[in-house]
């Protein structure tokens, strides 16, 4: 009997030590439950009722500030700009004037240009950074991209500035000639020459102007909207007739193949200038007695066939420097044999235009010395009236352009008749 008392009183005995134990196991995690953590530290700053919602919507990028500078909230495009690395704020300006903010309440907005992430080019973000009290002890930081505007600020401001070089360019002429043509109003030789030189300036203002107009409607109109199926040899037909006094003046031969039953979907006047400016450059900027060739054929990719009419020339060619640039409007490989040609620099940019806004694409391949091959690729006009194009935001004005394509030779073109 005294060993089963004395056992019972060890188990009663451990039975207590049990229940205290558990007891101030529960009282112990209920305390740490209710201790603040290290993340806990950097969440406790709750933001106001709302302001986390309206910060998702915001297309601005966002970071919310603590006392200690930590960063309570940061939206994706505030990671994505590189503005917050390792729970911190990595941009020194925007973290001195949080601070100032925080110390004397003001609001702080402020222009920047940062390093972009991930190019070894040095390229400059532009930014706009505001900085504002958010309650008692937050601070608010919205940063705006100011990039792409710039940069289209600044292709339009160079627009203009060509613009109105290009017009005070014959203009100036126009007005020195009509002088020296009054004073020499008793020289009829020096009247009749400086009248020719009116007429030729006169002449490549009309031009200017009209491509300037021209430039603009492929901009602004959808060409879609009164499209119709477009005979790729009607179009080459009419290029050539267009160019046919420069050739022969030249003796250069221009000559066509592989148009016939080809039809293309779009506007026809656009495609017609279109198609007419690269021939009009290949007659252009091709030595006398050359040639100049026309050829087309179909051309079967996943998305549905294309129409592919190649234009090529025995030129001067163009330097792999000019080929990134030569779509870009008043842009010019030659400036002195432009102002002999009467070029504006008008027409590629125009044909890229129209091939953008009709689904299509240019390129070109060129060898200094060896010619060039410019390549309009438009959409066929069945497989363009069964699907639905995309059309390009043409709004970046000179965005980037089509990159040189190596060029698979099409069928030798025959001597048109």
């Amino acid at each position: 009997m005294d060993v089963n008392a004395a056992v019972a009183a060890a188990a009663a005995i451990a039975g207590v030590l049990t229940g205290v134990i558990a007891m101030l196991a529960f009282r112990w995690s209920e305390r740490e439950q209710k201790r603040p953590t290290r993340t806990s530290l950097h969440t406790d700053p709750v933001l106001p009722p709302g302001v986390d919602t309206v910060l998702s919507v915001l297309r601005s990028s966002a970071v919310v500030l603590d006392e200690a500078d930590a960063v309570v909230k940061a939206s994706s495009a505030a990671y994505a700009l590189g503005l917050v690395r390792g729970g911190k704020l990595s941009v020194e300006p925007m973290l001195q004037m949080a601070r100032d903010t925080r110390r004397d309440g003001e609001i702080r907005q402020v222009e920047l240009d940062l390093p972009r992430r991930g190019t070894g080019r040095g390229e400059a973000l532009a930014v706009s950074a505001r900085v504002a009290p958010l309650g008692s002890r937050l601070v608010l930081l919205l940063v705006e991209d100011l990039t792409e505007a710039r940069r289209i600020e600044a292709v339009r401001r160079d627009f203009v500035a060509n613009v109105s070089h290009e017009l005070k360019t014959p203009v100036g002429a126009l007005s020195l000639l009509s002088e020296a043509v009054m004073d020499a109003s008793e020289d009829p030789e020096a009247v009749e020459r400086f009248a020719g030189r009116m007429q030729i300036e006169a002449t490549r203002l009309t031009s200017l102007v009209q491509e300037l107009i021209d430039l603009s409607r492929v901009q602004n109109d959808d060409p879609l909207e009164d499209a119709e199926p477009v005979r790729v040899d009607e179009l080459v037909a009419e290029a050539i007739d267009r160019c046919r006094h420069q050739a022969g003046t030249k003796q250069i031969t221009m000559a066509a193949a592989g148009a016939a039953e080809l039809r293309v979907w779009g506007n026809r006047g656009q495609l017609a200038a279109a198609l007419g400016n690269l021939v009009e450059n290949a007659v252009n900027y091709s030595p006398a007695r050359t040639r100049v060739g026309i050829a087309a054929r179909r051309l079967s990719v996943p998305s549905g066939d294309l129409i592919e009419v190649a234009v090529t020339d025995q030129g001067i060619g163009i330097s792999d420097k000019d080929k990134e640039r030569i779509f870009e409007r008043f842009y010019r490989v030659d400036p002195a044999r432009s102002r002999q040609t009467g070029g504006t620099g008008l027409g590629l940019a125009i044909v890229k235009h129209v091939a953008a806004s009709h689904g299509g694409e240019v390129t070109v391949w060129s060898s200094e010395g060896q010619g060039s091959t410019f390549t309009l690729r438009l959409p066929e006009a069945g497989a363009a009236r069964d699907r639905a194009l995309q059309h390009p935001d043409l709004d970046d004005e000179d965005g980037p352009t089509p990159e040189s394509a190596s060029y698979d030779p099409l069928p030798a073109p025959e001597v048109l008749p």
